[in-house]
């Protein structure tokens, strides 16, 4: 078995970051997505990967290299422009041959894994075999019509009237005849080539089509929100490792990760967290469900719940919460300008508590100054 991972598309939803790297290079606990995505695949005993890619591809091959590193073998397969899932399955035509495979969308994070998909499909060998989630609004996703036993009976695309909230969560496992049902179907009305309208094909002409259903935590990370959320979820899991210097005058509570090479002084780190490699944390507290990347500078700060990219730095930034900073941005709070007091001020400050809440979304190599 192959393994096809779709790694294009422009995650506007995830800007202002997409502008500046891949969305499927956001790191989750310190890790990018498609780090975790390979990992998923490795473990179904899968390691010739295809990953088609966009105009990011020399950024997601620095990033990944030939996957050597996380024992896999890495195939780039350019795509022009995102023309649908179906439209991925047909430029890798070559690469796939006429292998089995599992296809996985390259943003997408199911940390409990789907090992028993995968094992199923391989004793059954249905012509398609989709993951299928339960969720609150169908209407979003394509959407499968399940009978009892487990085989598909209906697919389609975002339905209005969904008579199912069965959703198919972006991994799916394919073999030969889903290249007859590519070449047999038409664009959809948004000109894209549909896998729900290739496997709709498929069980239209009696092919044995099959769904099952993932009960573990799965989201798509294509906003700020799920990347956060993600992050919460996979340092739940995190086994305590200290590795780095750290002070007499500091404390370490919970499960924390502090990388090789990084620095902890006169600070307080709650887990669930983890600091990076290089990294320095200086009169600060990190709180529960933070990661901070490698090589960055937090001095005189307090974050929490929060994801801090490679390179960043944070100087007297306090009560920062829910927060995405960018690779190599830069942000301190320094102090006001001496102005002359207002005779009559708009409104009072009285109550203004001293250290306020601040909830920052910065993109790369960005510069902020907050006036203390």
């Amino acid at each position: 078995m192959k393994a096809l991972v779709l790694s294009g598309g422009s995650g506007t939803r995830l800007r202002p970051f997409s502008y500046s790297m891949p969305k499927q290079l956001i790191p989750i606990a310190n890790k990018p997505v498609l780090e975790h995505v390979l990992t998923s695949i490795r473990d179904l005993g899968v390691t010739d990967v295809g990953i088609v890619v966009g105009n990011q591809l020399r950024a997601i091959s620095a990033a990944l290299g030939d996957g050597s590193d996380l024992g896999v073998r890495i195939t780039y397969i350019p795509q022009d422009e995102p023309l649908g899932l179906a439209h991925c399955v047909a430029i890798a035509r070559d690469f796939l041959g006429d292998d089995d495979f599992v296809m996985y969308l390259g943003d997408n994070m199911l940390p409990d894994g789907v090992a028993d998909v995968a094992a199923e499909f391989r004793a059954r060998r249905p012509a398609a075999q989709v993951v299928v989630h339960k969720v609150p609004d169908p209407q979003a996703f394509g959407v499968a019509e399940v009978a009892v036993d487990g085989s598909v009976l209906r697919l389609v695309e975002k339905p209005a009237r969904p008579r199912s909230d069965l959703a198919l969560v972006g991994v799916y496992f394919f073999t030969p005849a889903i290249h007859r049902a590519v070449a047999a179907i038409a664009p959809s009305a948004r000109g894209e080539l549909e896998i729900t309208d290739a496997i709709q094909w498929l069980v239209a002409r009696g092919e044995t089509v099959r769904a099952s259903e993932y009960s573990g935590y799965w989201k798509d990370t294509g906003q700020v929100e799920d990347v956060l959320d993600c992050n919460r979820e996979l340092l739940r899991t995190l086994t305590r490792s200290v590795a780095a210097d750290v002070d007499e005058a500091s404390e370490i509570t919970g499960p924390v990760v502090v990388e090789s090479g990084a620095r902890v002084v006169r600070s307080r780190i709650e887990g669930p967290a983890i600091i990076g490699a290089g990294t320095l944390v200086e009169d600060s507290h990190v709180g529960p469900h933070t990661s901070v990347g490698s090589d960055c500078v937090l001095r005189d700060t307090r974050l929490d719940d929060s994801i801090v990219l490679d390179g960043a730095s944070l100087v007297r930034v306090r009560g920062l919460y829910g927060s995405v900073i960018g690779r190599s941005a830069a942000i301190a709070t320094v102090p006001a300008p001496e102005t002359a007091p207002e005779t009559a001020p708009a409104e009072s400050t009285a109550g203004t508590p001293a250290t306020s809440r601040h909830r920052l979304v910065v993109g790369d190599h960005t510069r902020i100054e907050v006036a203390a």
